[in-house]
């Protein structure tokens, strides 16, 4: 952290449950010369790693389906959502991590990965930097059934879907997760079905 205009005056932890979330205040030296005292609020959970996983012969992609529950509290009325799979880094960097969940969700196991693009997805309150990336997979690549690590009460649904259906799912409403989006558009913008 090398901004001059900003100083951190102090930090205070308010939750430290499942991840944490502090309460940072901070002068920040204003364009005008003048200077303001902020107080934000951070959630910090660590950075991430999301994968779209493409069958170019089959013209399908992996998904999965699993419950949210902060969608469900604000009027998903399943709280189920459509994503792409994805992860915690933890002590990994995001290939590692990306494999991992990979298998851990989809069953897939995968060597091969291109990461795309970086992105931060909710700026204003929460730290995490999400690593995108893409991979082709084959049936023969299926070691397991799938649907997250027991450990971390994961219960989810791996779907295969075909691409023009996924895109179609954007518009329809289907998908709404914001990661799941960004990985479908690249897949066309780039023609991942047709190199």
């Amino acid at each position: 952290m090398n901004n001059e205009n900003i100083k951190i005056i102090s930090k205070e932890i308010l939750s430290d449950n499942w991840y944490t979330l502090n309460k940072i205040t901070f002068q920040y030296h204003k364009r005008d010369g003048t200077v303001e005292t902020l107080s934000r609020e951070a959630y910090d959970r660590g950075n991430g790693a999301t994968i779209l996983l493409y069958n170019k012969a089959l013209q399908t992609v992996i998904l999965t389906r699993q419950f949210r529950l902060p969608t469900y509290i604000n009027g998903n009325e399943t709280g189920m959502l459509i994503e792409t799979c994805a992860g915690l880094l933890d002590k990994d960097n995001a290939e590692t991590a990306i494999k991992r969940e990979t298998e851990e969700e989809t069953g897939y196991k995968i060597t091969d990965v291109k990461k795309v693009f970086e992105a931060y997805m909710s700026p204003g309150s929460v730290t995490e930097m999400l690593y995108f990336f893409v991979a082709e997979y084959a049936k023969e690549m299926k070691v397991s059934e799938g649907g997250g690590h027991h450990n971390e009460q994961e219960n989810i649904e791996v779907l295969e879907t075909p691409f023009a259906d996924a895109v179609t799912m954007i518009s329809t409403g289907e998908i709404k997760d914001g990661k799941t989006i960004m990985l479908l558009q690249y897949a066309q913008l780039h023609n991942l079905f047709n190199q």
